[in-house]
């Protein structure tokens, strides 16, 4: 505890050097605030990534086809490649033991869907039960196509949303039946969807019943593929990763496509893609600690300049108190006590600021991928204490010049 003569003494010393005790304070605290407001955009991108990615299931591999660039086997470049039913049963029998939620799609992109007076163009998809996992759904009310709608081409629809209030208003849309493509669904479900309107602008059928109806034979637009759950996210990811490479090797061979050809057959991996981005992020975040920490190290100077500044005016009265019997350690105290001080209060006025900007502010920035721009509080109150150890070692050398000051020297000095 510092009695109040200490106190007296410490306030004594800063006014007399106020501009350049002022101007140190101020360089650790902005270095204390700049370090917050960096962690706290760095948790914001990390924040909005992961909130990206768990607008569909969080391991999803999404396999959609494309066309041929390279001649291969006889067959010229150019050639779109097709999906078939055959390939995704396929997939079932060969991967049965690793696959958790599956399902294909036929989808058609615009589509009139009307009720009574209402109508509107929406996108179609004929999908598996296991979609509305694959596609992060979740249901407001009803539910969503089932394994009898597909196995029995049933007339069943589920709609966004979105749809819902175009075409229904107010009304409760179960047990209604929509006109789609001049044919009667009844409506069994109504969905919501992390991607917001657009998502919910669309309305599922079973893959059956728009094959069926909409001429697709057996034709499938894409594939929705997650695997079964892992100890860990490495070697989640190592799994995933191992299980894309045979799946396009499967489907290579199957449409006779070049092995070097990377526009046949298009796979995108959530997990590869989140391991990526949340590296990145890391790197970032350690960027910013490097920016933040390289400030308050400039403070921390600071701080040891003008304690040298201030124990060189104060070497006749440092003289007078080790001719009085002052100690070294007690010399030593009276420096560190003014280093502490200064770092002390300097880093918790940087951290108080920077904790009400991104508490006001924070939500003001907030985009698609910034998101919750926060910093743990733990974080904070340690980087701060670990700011005011650093004062306390920045103040001790000026302090330990000071302690073996002679008093004979100390009382020449002009």
């Amino acid at each position: 505890m510092f009695d109040i003569d200490r106190w007296d003494e410490i306030f004594e010393t800063i006014r007399k050097n106020k501009l350049r005790t002022f101007l140190t304070g101020l360089s650790v605290a902005s270095g204390i605030f700049i370090l917050v407001i960096l962690l706290g955009i760095g948790e914001g991108m990390r924040n909005g990534i992961a909130r990206e990615f768990e607008q569909d299931a969080s391991n999803l591999i999404f396999v959609w086809p494309g066309v041929t660039s390279k001649e291969y086997k006889g067959l010229n470049p150019g050639r779109r490649i097709q999906f078939k039913n055959e390939d995704y049963n396929r997939i079932l029998l060969e991967y049965s033991d690793k696959l958790d939620k599956t399902s294909s799609t036929y989808q058609v992109w615009s589509n009139v869907v009307s009720y009574g007076k209402e109508s509107g163009g929406y996108r179609m998809d004929g999908v598996f039960p296991d979609y509305q996992y694959l596609e992060n759904m979740s249901l407001t009310t009803g539910r969503f196509i089932n394994i009898n709608d597909v196995q029995n081409t049933e007339k069943s629809i589920v709609i966004g949303n979105q749809v819902r209030n175009d075409l229904f208003k107010q009304e409760d849309p179960i047990g209604k039946y929509v006109e789609l493509a001049g044919i009667n669904f009844k409506v069994v479900g109504v969905f919501t969807d992390p991607g917001g309107e657009r998502e919910e602008a669309r309305v599922v059928i079973p893959i059956t019943t728009a094959q069926k109806a909409f001429g697709g034979s057996n034709n499938i637009g894409r594939l929705y593929l997650t695997l079964k759950p892992e100890e860990n996210f490495d070697k989640a990811v190592a799994a995933s990763t191992a299980f894309s490479e045979d799946l396009n090797g499967l489907l290579r061979e199957r449409h006779t496509v070049a092995p070097d050809d990377t526009r046949a057959i298009n796979i995108n991996n959530t997990l590869e893609n989140a391991k990526r981005f949340f590296t990145l992020m890391d790197m970032i975040k350690h960027f910013f600690w490097g920016v933040g920490i390289c400030t308050i190290i400039a403070g921390v100077v600071g701080v040891s300049n003008i304690m040298l500044i201030i124990v060189k005016e104060r070497t006749r009265e440092i003289g007078v108190r080790k001719a009085l019997g002052a100690q070294p350690l007690s010399i030593i105290a009276m420096i560190l006590h003014e280093s502490i001080f200064v770092t002390a209060i300097a880093g918790f006025l940087g951290l108080i600021f920077s904790l009400a900007l991104l508490e006001f502010v924070g939500p003001l920035i907030e985009t698609q991928y910034i998101y919750n721009p926060t910093v743990n509080f733990t974080v904070a109150i340690n980087t701060v204490l670990i700011l005011v150890i650093a004062g306390a070692l920045a103040g001790f050398f000026p302090a330990w010049r000071a302690a073996r000051i002679k008093p004979i020297i100390a009382l020449r000095d002009e």
